[in-house]
């Protein structure tokens, strides 16, 4: 069986759609032409952030289904002010910010992987720091994706990554207050949303940007994962 992760609701639903994944107990399951396919929901972030995170939610899945092959499938920040949204991330190397450990994904047949993806529960807004992690190579910022690799390799599990550009790390489009308007599972957090408003009544179309670049990103990685997989 294939195994889509993802952190968060809006990343999976495109898979949802296009797969015709029905729920169950253990996930969103289905078909990839004639691979069965399972996905799920970790919520944000590593085991540092929150009890229901990418790493727990990952060790549960593997330990309850059989599992053959693991695709990170989402969104991520572009460290280049320069890339434009929409476009696929397919590092060639996946780095945890918390210990720098190194993991090195399964290739994917939809070109050559490039760069570097870091993974990070802190949100990077010093442009020090994104000048530092450029010249380390790295070409986009997540939140998970080092945490499910560390799983997956504990159990022998193969894993991949594909992500695409929602949102450029190094543009300001995203504070710590933006980052606060979604729950730890994902959600959005509409309460938080309407407070920030009216306290920024001007951001709306900040908001409005970063949901259509959301939604933008998570239909170009869902489309790829399936035709990864086809």
């Amino acid at each position: 069986m294939i195994a889509f992760v993802c952190a968060m609701p809006r990343e999976l639903r495109p898979l949802r759609r296009r797969l015709g994944l029905h729920r169950t107990e253990s996930g969103y399951i289905g078909r990839v032409g004639e691979h069965p396919t399972i996905a799920i929901v970790t919520g944000i972030g590593t085991a540092q952030a929150h009890a229901a995170t990418a790493q727990a939610a990952t060790a549960q899945l593997l330990d309850t289904v059989k599992v053959e092959w693991v695709i990170v499938v989402g969104i991520s920040g572009a460290i280049d002010n320069q890339t434009p949204i929409g476009t696929l991330v397919l590092p060639e190397l996946v780095v945890s910010g918390a210990d720098c450990s190194q993991y090195r994904p399964k290739p994917l047949r939809l070109g050559d992987a490039h760069g570097t993806l870091w993974t990070t529960d802190s949100l990077l807004v010093d442009p020090r720091v994104h000048a530092d992690l450029r010249n380390r190579g790295v070409v986009s910022l997540d939140m998970e994706t080092a945490a499910i690799a560390k799983v997956c390799e504990q159990r022998g599990v193969p894993w991949s990554v594909l992500r695409a550009v929602s949102d450029r790390a190094s543009d300001g489009s995203v504070d710590a207050e933006i980052l606060g308007l979604a729950n730890p599972d994902g959600r959005a957090n509409s309460p938080a949303a309407a407070r920030y408003l009216l306290r920024h009544p001007g951001a709306w179309l900040r908001l409005v940007r970063l949901a259509r670049g959301s939604k933008l990103a998570s239909e170009r990685a869902a489309e790829a994962a399936i035709t990864a997989v086809s």
